[in-house]
């Protein structure tokens, strides 16, 4: 009686074992033509995202602007004037205490908290302003008076300036 060699195991078709056998990852040189592929796409597309930071950031200032001045507006309508220099913005979120106190303030308020501008500084309040009833002011990215560019002041009087 003869006994048969042992069988190794092979493959079926179908089987997990063949699958892995079959399976073939992707050569270096694939990667890194995908890897090219990608810088390219970078180079094209990220310059014109970056510079649009700053352009977002005043875009997003000039939009906050325009609901200050609805807010002051509001304020206007209920109370018959608007709130003084002293009183400042808090006054669309709270009951002035200084001042003239308004007897028609709306309950709630006319905003539900005051906007920090888009660079965390917040916005300068000025009534009477030389430019009419009030000023509402963002400096800009360097928070300085002045400036050009990025660095130039947001006010309600200049929105569509640029």
């Amino acid at each position: 009686m003869q006994i048969a060699p042992p069988v190794s195991p092979q493959p079926c078709a179908g089987t997990r074992f063949a699958r892995i056998a079959d399976a073939r990852g992707f050569t270096f040189i694939e990667i890194m033509v995908v890897v090219a592929i990608l810088a390219i796409l970078a180079a094209l597309v990220v310059p014109r995202i970056v510079g649009r930071t700053d352009d977002a950031k005043r875009t997003a200032a000039k939009v906050q602007i325009r609901n200050i001045e609805g807010a002051l507006q509001l304020y206007k309508l209920d109370n018959g004037v608007y709130p003084t220099t002293e009183q400042g913005l808090k006054a669309l979120v709270e009951k002035p205490t200084v001042g003239t106190i308004p007897k028609n303030w709306k309950a709630g308020g006319y905003l539900p908290k005051l906007p920090l501008d888009p660079w965390s500084t917040p916005y300068k309040y000025i009534s009477p302003s030389q430019k009419g009833d009030f000023e509402v002011i963002s400096y800009g990215a360097d928070g300085e008076q002045g400036g050009e560019g990025k660095n130039a002041d947001i006010t309600n009087w200049n929105l569509d300036k640029d």
